[in-house]
């Protein structure tokens, strides 16, 4: 994951005094920060909300805390780790993974066991399956570049049509065949339904060691978002600045350097000058931000960057352990929701009543379509009846709800966006010491650990290491397997150096 195995762009050094502006305070952006004030260097963190974590935030409703999502806090980055631990210590807990797929009226169990999946399809529809796959792979399609075929060329057309397409496009929004097949190969690692059938056929001999598919797994005992409040409270401990409801409206480039920020905030405008400048911003935004305005065609193909929408309705039941799950998959086309969280069974410390239950139904859209734009009234609505015509617990039992909207969840893998992203990278990257990380600076949909891992690249390239960031979950076993160290230097040993 050098650069000598990506594409190549110079990183300006850090040097004793530098100021470092950080805009964004989701995981990214926070990770950038914590590493480089244990450098020793100056900086201040730009967010535009009122809450760090971004996505991996955990709202607060009456008592409740309740994720943007489920975040299991499981990796195999060794950094990563290693800054979780540090930072939580004891607060982690041990949890018991325990998911579902909701799936044509009937619930398979996540990861599937192969009689279960069997049973629960049916001999008949099992056996076409098979057949499919068979067929797939004795003649698979010559051209792969889409989600479809992708899919198709592995598991058959029957089981894509049945199983994968539904789903997906009720993520995206958009149909399979525009979402890029590179998508596919980085987020399908052998989904379960499609292993367990093949498995108990004897068809599939490849390796089934899967990350996903594991009976445990760690999480902070009060939500994701207690991660990035402790690393918050120590960058601040540390000396650093962050900055809340600050949002950045400029970053001025002046002969190829990145050289102020000017931000937002409930005082006014704030102009920030910046020796560097880490951007988790998303890219359109950050193409937004530039001034002097970059020349027409990148502004044109920052436009065009997608994002996907995302917004969770949290209800609160005036009953215990309405079902059993961590999550549950909800495949059926018959309902909007794409996801439903049971949060009592993350942690216990997230429900401010013992005695009740706080479900979250997560719900995939875009800013400004009929889900979006529908009340809070309306939303919470329709998640109490999609939840009871599922069976899942008594339309009755809600008591209250919460609704939380988060824009720009997920980047889109559609048809055009590695040509806009590749216009946009040949104007950012000669800015070297403009330093993009994450899921939206770099319009990667990876998780959590390796958008920190893109940032703690960021600051080890700072500091005179040569790794290709862009090249982080794009071939996901290699890096899952290599191991990242921090150059030798720091900030603090380059003194004696420069002395």
């Amino acid at each position: 994951m050098t650069e000598s195995q990506g594409q190549a762009r110079s990183y300006a050094p850090l040097n004793v005094g530098d100021h470092v502006v950080v805009m964004g305070g989701g995981p990214a952006g926070l990770t950038a920060a914590y590493q480089l004030v244990r450098e020793g260097a100056r900086v201040t963190v730009l967010e535009a909300t009122d809450t760090v974590g971004g996505i991996s935030q955990t709202a607060r409703y009456k008592g409740f805390r309740f994720d943007i999502g489920g975040h299991r806090f499981f990796t195999k980055l060794e950094p990563v780790q290693a800054m979780w631990d540090e930072v939580l210590g004891d607060e982690f807990l041990t949890v018991p993974r325990l998911s579902r797929i909701y799936y044509d009226g009937k619930f398979f169990d996540y990861p599937l066991k192969p009689m279960n999946a069997l049973f629960g399809l049916g001999p008949f529809q099992a056996l076409a399956i098979l057949a499919s796959y068979i067929k797939a792979h004795l003649k698979p399609s010559p051209v792969e570049e889409n989600f479809e075929q992708w899919v198709s060329n592995r598991f058959g057309k029957k089981l894509y049509e049945t199983f994968f397409k539904t789903y997906t496009e009720k993520v995206w929004g958009i149909p399979c065949t525009e979402i890029r097949a590179e998508w596919a190969a980085q987020r399908i690692k052998g989904l379960s339904l499609g292993r367990a059938i093949l498995s108990a056929s004897s068809l599939n001999r490849r390796p089934t060691k899967i990350k996903t598919l594991i009976n445990e797994f760690r999480y902070p005992r009060l939500g994701p978002g207690q991660m990035w409040e402790l690393t918050r409270d120590a960058i601040e401990s540390a000396g650093g600045d962050v900055l809340m409801r600050h949002r950045v409206i400029e970053v001025e480039v002046e002969a190829g350097r990145a050289t102020a920020v000017v931000a937002e905030g409930p005082a006014g405008r704030v102009r920030i000058e910046a020796d560097h400048v880490i951007s988790s911003l998303d890219v359109r935004e950050l193409v937004r931000c530039l001034q002097p305005a970059p020349p027409s065609k990148i502004v044109d193909a920052g436009e065009r960057l997608r994002y996907r929408d995302f917004l969770v309705v949290a209800l609160i039941m005036d009953e215990k352990d309405v079902f059993p799950d961590n999550w549950i998959y909800i495949h059926s086309p018959g309902v909007k929701v794409g996801r439903i969280q049971n949060f009592g069974n993350w942690s216990p410390h997230l429900l401010g009543d013992p005695d009740k239950s706080c479900v979250g139904l997560e719900y995939f859209c875009f800013e400004g379509d009929g889900l979006w734009s529908s009340s809070d009234d309306e939303l919470v609505a329709l998640a109490t009846k999609e939840l009871a015509d599922l069976g899942l617990a008594r339309a009755s039992s809600v008591e209250d709800a919460a609704v939380v909207r988060m824009p720009k969840a997920y980047p889109i893998y559609d048809g055009e966006y590695s040509e806009h992203l590749e216009a946009i990278r040949s104007y950012i990257d000669p800015i070297d010491n403009l330093h993009p990380v994450g899921r939206n600076g770099l319009h990667k949909y990876n998780n959590q650990d390796h958008s920190m891992l893109t940032s703690m690249m960021t600051v080890w390239n700072m500091l005179g290491a040569r790794y290709d960031i862009w090249s982080v979950n794009t071939d996901f076993e290699y890096h899952e397997e290599q191991r990242f160290e921090r150059p030798i230097a720091a900030p603090s040993e380059l003194v004696a150096a420069q002395a």
